[in-house]
């Protein structure tokens, strides 16, 4: 019998931990709770869970540091969880490396679903119409079996997110994509409409796998046409306001 997939709670409030570990057993996950980021940090490097679920704020050491400590070292999925609704926090919380992001209050159902999405996508191909496992465009190398990206045989560090917005845009070479495409492709399931979400990513991604983010060799936006050059993997489509 295989392993249940384990996934680390940790917020200040006890109410809240009782209540998400409750609906991710039911959900058939073992489930670790703690309250604050400096013994998150202690269990991950102890025992690294499958997911984390991780409160912003919180004492000792603040989610946003939890996250970069744990995105330095480890090839976790993360999901946090905040009170903050502005675009800004959000970005703030992507940029630093979680790969989804819930509001308070939120549904203990809806988070269910989430981590579960991010987990179905964290070491699989996130297309079915990708036909290798390996993709390779000039110096870049991606490999969706061993989970790796190589910049001229440079290994490149990305979060599960990362690594499956980079894929599919791979596996569909010189095609153009809307933000809205582009989560209902990667994401799979509702994203509130914040396509922000995939401009953060995109960026992300530009700095990692190219020497000049401002001059993009794979990764293009195309603003108000439907196009893109051949060579590229291929972008996002944007409109001017």
């Amino acid at each position: 019998m295989a392993a249940r997939q384990c996934i680390l709670v940790v917020d200040d409030e006890p109410q809240i931990c009782d209540v998400v570990e409750l609906y991710l057993r039911r959900e058939g996950f073992e489930v670790e709770v703690t309250h604050d980021g400096e013994s998150a940090l202690k269990i991950v490097e102890h025992k690294p869970p499958d997911l984390i679920v991780l409160d912003v704020m919180m004492p000792k050491v603040n989610g946003l540091e939890v996250t970069r400590l744990v995105h330095d070292r480890f090839h976790i999925p993360i999901i946090m969880l905040t009170s903050r609704g502005e675009e800004t926090d959000k970005i703030v919380g992507l940029e630093t490396g979680a790969d989804d992001y819930v509001v308070k209050p939120f549904s203990p159902k809806e988070l269910a679903v989430r981590v579960k999405a991010v987990l179905r996508r964290a070491g699989v191909p996130p297309v079915d119409e990708a036909k290798s496992a390996l993709i390779h465009i000039g110096d870049l190398k991606i490999d969706s079996t061993a989970h790796w990206v190589t910049v001229q045989g440079r290994p490149v560090t990305l979060t599960v997110k990362e690594f499956e917005l980079l894929w599919f845009l791979a596996s569909h070479p010189g095609q153009v994509f809307s933000r809205d495409q582009l989560l209902d492709k990667v994401w799979g399931y509702d994203f509130y409409g914040d396509s922000g979400t995939v401009t953060v990513l995109e960026r992300r991604l530009r700095e990692k796998i190219k020497a000049d983010p401002a001059n993009p060799q794979y990764l293009l936006t195309v603003w108000g046409i439907k196009f893109a050059k051949p060579y590229p993997i291929s972008g996002e489509e944007s409109v001017e306001p």
